[in-house]
């Protein structure tokens, strides 16, 4: 209780950039280092030397997509709903959801590996694989799949780690998987000359190491919740209540890895096997910017939850404009890298004159608006935190689906492969634009608040007005 109590006295009180940065660095290492499992596998990929083992690489993305769609939805879902039942203190049926959350798990890990070896060559064929390419992302995927129970487990479990008060334990879950991974890779791949099922084994075997690093958190005396064999049947209350909240992700993840299928259908018929090899690249330098945003929308989340609900606006906006700062100088840092320094980028990952050429071009036009990303993922967590779901919505969906794919349909018939470097760079300064005109009225109305109501820090706004945020509007 005194902990709580002091959690709250400081999202009340302690200044907005001490706090972010408190609650925002943990955050972004976490996101950081679960990035690196992508990215390290296409680094040393990348040192093949081979432009098609790469590109194979690449077409798997709309898999992996989806597969994290799954553990969006359970982990997501699962955490959301123990902290409720926590915060109620409602033990027992917390721990009744983290079982039926592990089940949740279990199943659609089993669901993605047997669905995964039944259709994988269709799928990938369906993603724009050629012959030259099909068979290096058939060996990774085909790996990689029979992790993807142990992967799911170990995904969502954690999310209920850090969501059942241990952030610590958490972050360690992902520092020791992406630390394993980094230090297997070269060793299956070049040490046992397996290649690219190199890579894939040494992500399933860190995978795995993972997962039975979070389970062993719950039968430990460290965990206030315990991981009960006898609570594993499945509930349709408790699995309606993860499935509604853990939905939204999960939606929004398919919706990605559908774009990406449509974006690697049109970088093959205007480029080739390089033009997908590029773009792997491509997303794995992005990746690595766009991880500490995340981070940072992790780090905002209870602050700008905690004060708009206790009417505290004048905090609210002061969180968002730090945020915002914070974030866009991270992006327009990547910016200038990319800008400047395109070439020297791309060969990090693979030193190969044809993949080098295309990829340096498609970096620079792919990223332009690349300082702009900040601002928009930013003031879309706001309305997450806020409890306004339809801008929420919008505000998610609105670049990869309702732009961008019509953006991939459209112009590489027109411009080639260029058309599909522009799309993404026009799909940002839109969606900036539509987002900015939300968000800036929205901050107009909370400034109103402010001045309507003044240190209204200790106001129970939440008792009388808790429809409002719910309302969407």
């Amino acid at each position: 209780m005194q902990d709580s109590r002091a959690r709250e006295a400081q999202l009340a009180g302690e200044a907005i950039p001490r706090l972010v940065i408190r609650y925002a660095i943990p955050a972004i290492v976490g996101m950081v280092v679960n990035a690196t499992y992508n990215v390290v596998d296409r680094y040393w990929i990348g040192q093949l030397k081979d432009v098609n083992a790469m590109s194979g690489i690449g077409l798997t993305t709309p898999l992996t997509m989806v597969a994290l769609g799954f553990m969006l939805l359970v982990g997501i879902g699962t955490t959301a709903s123990i902290s409720i039942r926590l915060g109620e203190k409602r033990h027992d049926e917390a721990e009744r959801i983290l079982a039926n959350g592990f089940t949740l798990a279990l199943a659609a890990g089993a669901l993605l590996t047997v669905a995964g070896q039944l259709f994988l060559e269709p799928v990938l064929l369906l993603a724009g694989a050629s012959p030259a390419t099909l068979p290096y992302a058939s060996d990774y995927m085909r790996i990689v799949l029979w992790g993807a129970m142990p992967n799911t487990i170990g995904f969502a479990m954690n999310h209920t780690i850090r969501g059942a008060g241990n952030p610590r334990r958490s972050a360690s879950t992902q520092i020791l998987g992406a630390g394993l991974n980094i230090v297997l890779d070269p060793i299956f791949i070049f040490g046992l000359d397996m290649g690219v099922r190199g890579a894939a084994l040494a992500t399933v075997i860190s995978q795995i190491v993972s997962a039975v690093w979070v389970l062993s958190y719950f039968a430990g005396a460290g965990s206030n919740l315990k991981l009960k064999i006898r609570l594993m049947r499945l509930k349709a209350k408790a699995v309606g209540q993860i499935l509604s909240i853990g939905i939204s992700p999960f939606a929004m993840q398919v919706a990605a890895s559908l774009v990406s299928v449509f974006a690697n259908r049109a970088l093959r018929a205007t480029g080739g096997d390089v033009a997908i090899g590029a773009m792997a690249v491509i997303n794995s330098v992005t990746i690595l910017f766009f991880m500490p945003i995340l981070g940072i929308n992790q780090g905002l989340q209870p602050i700008l939850g905690y004060n708009y609900g206790a009417g505290n606006f004048s905090r609210v906006r002061e969180a968002w404009r730090f945020g915002v700062l914070l974030a866009s100088a991270i992006v327009t840092t990547g910016f200038l890298a990319v800008q400047l320094f395109p070439q020297t980028i791309i060969r990090i990952f693979i030193d190969d004159a044809g993949l080098v050429a295309v990829g340096t071009r498609g970096l620079r036009i792919f990223l332009a608006m690349l300082p702009l990303l900040g601002f928009q993922v930013i003031s879309t967590v706001y309305f997450q935190s806020v409890g306004k779901p339809r801008a929420a919505i919008v505000a998610s969906l609105l670049r990869q689906v309702i732009i961008l794919l019509p953006l991939y349909l459209i112009l590489p018939n027109r411009l080639g492969l260029t058309g599909v470097w522009l799309a993404s760079p026009i799909a940002d300064f839109t969606s900036f634009a539509v987002i900015a005109v939300l968000i800036l009225r929205e901050m107009g109305q909370l400034k109103k608040k402010s001045s309507d109501l003044p240190a209204r820090a200790d106001h129970p706004r939440a008792e009388h007005s808790a429809g409002d945020p719910a309302s969407g509007r």
